[in-house]
């Protein structure tokens, strides 16, 4: 019996079916690992882990869009051999499932590997780490065994059970994607997350020309709009959520504060009692060794200096001399 043809249809659904099925279980697995990370965060990590700067958002479309895409492909490719049975044995299915196997089982044993040597050589096994390494086992067994199952005609003799595997798959990505708001929050959210991040860099290029303003002239500016200089400062940032100018007053001779008002609360640290930030010195801008341990897990340091909570915050500030001299 002569061996069917591959058709440039048959290539071409097998190679989209391919194509899309890795990509969303690559953007299914980082996008579990964001979650560990973010539910067990790094002490040593400088910054605090913040889901809005991680790839979580690409990861949750790429689920979302991929996902039933490979569903699409593969229920034609279904329909096509359940017209015509001979398109079950042509080479480019029987590539695609073997590749598929050995990737997966390829994963498995380079985890596991993995596990060993790190587990061998001494190091401390983090439950950030096991739980990764868990997702990784689970996530290639089940690739593994169904298309291995696949391979068998195993689908083909029990359809029901290829249903409920189906129906599983979307319940668990939609419990997945439903996680990932939780943690992500709305699109709504988002964006007032990024109103925020955007008004603390506004309110350290302020408190950038107010020093350079006293070191100029050996006074704080009176108000804010003394800083509008295109040859030195350029434009002083306004608020880009309100359009209204942040808020500035000088204190006292070296002392001055910065005020706005924010959406939401810092991520990574909780907000402070009463003033949502300590009384710091600018130079906290540059982090002394202290501060930077500080920074790797202290109750206060260079990561407070911007922290603040929901509504109207006040930064105070005191210019150091030493730090910064009057220029010449």
């Amino acid at each position: 019996m002569d061996k069917p043809k591959t058709t440039a249809k048959d290539f071409f659904l097998w190679a989209g079916a391919l194509v899309s099925f890795y990509w969303t279980v690559i953007a299914y697995t980082f996008l579990v690992f964001d979650y560990i990370n973010y539910t067990f965060p790094n002490p040593l990590s400088y910054y605090p882990a913040d889901p809005y700067q991680s790839g979580i958002s690409g990861e949750m479309a790429s689920v979302i869009v991929l996902l039933p895409v490979y569903l699409l492909i593969m229920f034609l490719i279904r329909k096509g051999s359940d017209a015509d049975p001979s398109r079950k044995e042509i080479w480019v299915r029987r590539w695609a499932i073997i590749l598929t196997l050995f990737l997966a089982g390829a994963a498995m044993v380079g985890d596991l590997i993995t596990l060993l040597t790190t587990f061998l050589s001494g190091e401390a096994l983090t439950t950030t780490f096991l739980l990764k390494v868990l997702v990784i086992i689970l996530v290639s067994a089940g690739v593994f065994m169904h298309f291995f199952a696949d391979l068998k005609n195993y689908w083909d003799t029990n359809p029901s059970r290829r249903l409920y595997v189906r129906i599983g798959v979307a319940i668990l990505a939609v419990v997945t994607i439903g996680s990932g708001f939780l943690i992500v929050g709305t699109p709504a959210q988002a964006r007032l997350a990024r109103f925020d991040a955007q008004k603390v860099s506004d309110l350290q290029n302020v408190q950038s020309q107010v020093v350079y303003y006293w070191q100029a002239k050996q006074k704080l500016p009176s108000a804010i709009t003394d800083l509008n200089n295109s040859l030195n400062y350029g434009p002083v940032p306004i608020d880009p959520q309100s359009g209204e100018p942040y808020i500035y007053q000088a204190t006292g001779a070296l002392s001055f504060k910065l005020c706005a008002v924010f959406n939401t609360e810092s991520r990574g640290l909780p907000a402070q009692a009463g003033n949502q930030n300590a009384y710091y010195e600018t130079r906290a801008m540059t982090p002394t060794p202290v501060q930077e341990k500080a920074a790797l897990g202290g109750k206060a340091g260079m990561q407070d200096n911007w922290q603040h909570g929901a509504g109207q915050v006040c930064f105070e500030r005191i210019i150091d001399p030493a730090f910064y001299p009057p220029l010449k």
